[in-house]
């Protein structure tokens, strides 16, 4: 039996349409969630989502804490935890530094500022009505251990498999329940070479952030990470796609064949991942197209 990985779905503008008309493809085939990234409104295409499918698990894989006011959010997600009869995951994270800067947004500590958003919620919810499963966007140890201790939930973006087992062993205690997802870049493609290329460009903007580089450092990626600073150091973009070695691509993203796309999906969930959230992306068009070659995949 194929174990079915979640997608993740964004509501792209000027195809916000086209995108919301694959929604019930998404549950028809049988896939596990669709998961909707900060791009865009997140909230608005869950409920797109829980309006149009009956059993599919769904939710936001990461909003980012400081974009609403908790008790607007807690209202929200109420609303989307009551419309779909308990389908829906609320994935919480913080963002980035480029973020925060872009919108003029004064954060505190992630740890810290998470916790506190996390009870705001909870202290909301007499007002709002009862809450769906709260899922945090982790990275790190520290943040994996929040997980465990204040939510129902973690979830990483770009997470490097050979380093699941380790975050796992800190999930010891959790419930059966416990939701464990990754966001998985991913294209389908029999030119392997290309297919990379385009991972590399997704992950380009990732390596240039200190959190992830000290997180692929742990994962055992210190030559890369340090190459890659260097690379940036220098503002030498050939470099850098050069310092994202083979061996690091395979261990955080998926590429090739629909077969070996397949075959990197089951080892996700080998490694302890309960939901594999596939990114979709092509090398010769859009969402859409990286869409219609997923389900090739798995048709």
């Amino acid at each position: 039996m194929v174990r079915m990985p979640a997608v993740s779905l964004a509501a792209v503008p000027t195809k916000r349409q086209r995108s919301i008309d694959l929604i019930a493809q998404f549950e028809e085939r049988g896939f596990s969630g669709i998961y909707c990234p900060s791009f865009g409104d997140p909230i608005a295409l869950c409920q797109a989502i829980a309006e149009r499918t009956n059993e599919i698990r769904f939710g936001t894989s990461i909003l980012p804490i400081y974009f609403r006011q908790p008790n607007d959010l807690a209202a929200a997600a109420s609303f989307l935890h009551e419309l779909s009869g308990g389908r829906f995951d609320l994935g919480l994270g913080v963002s980035h530094g480029p973020t925060h800067s872009r919108l003029g947004i004064t954060v505190g500590k992630p740890l810290a500022d998470t916790r506190d958003y996390v009870q705001a919620l909870r202290d909301a919810e007499k007002m709002a009505g009862p809450l769906p499963p709260i899922v945090l966007a982790t990275l790190r140890d520290k943040m994996v251990q929040l997980s465990v201790e204040i939510s129902e939930g973690a979830v990483w973006a770009n997470a490097s498999r050979s380093r699941m087992a380790h975050s796992i062993s800190l999930m010891a205690d959790v419930h059966t329940e416990f939701f464990v997802g990754n966001m998985i870049p991913t294209v389908i493609s029999d030119d392997r070479e290309a297919a990379a290329a385009v991972n590399r460009k997704t992950l380009s903007g990732y390596v240039a952030l200190p959190n992830y580089r000290n997180y692929w450092k742990s994962a055992g990626y210190v030559e890369e990470m340090e190459a890659c600073e260097t690379a940036i150091a220098n503002g030498n973009r050939e470099a850098l796609a050069t310092a994202m070695s083979d061996s690091w691509l395979s261990d955080a993203t998926l590429y090739g064949t629909a077969s070996e796309v397949r075959d990197g999906v089951e080892a996700w969930f080998d490694a302890g991942v309960t939901t594999p959230i596939i990114v979709p992306s092509a090398t010769d068009g859009g969402q859409l197209r990286a869409v219609e070659l997923l389900f090739e995949a798995y048709s």
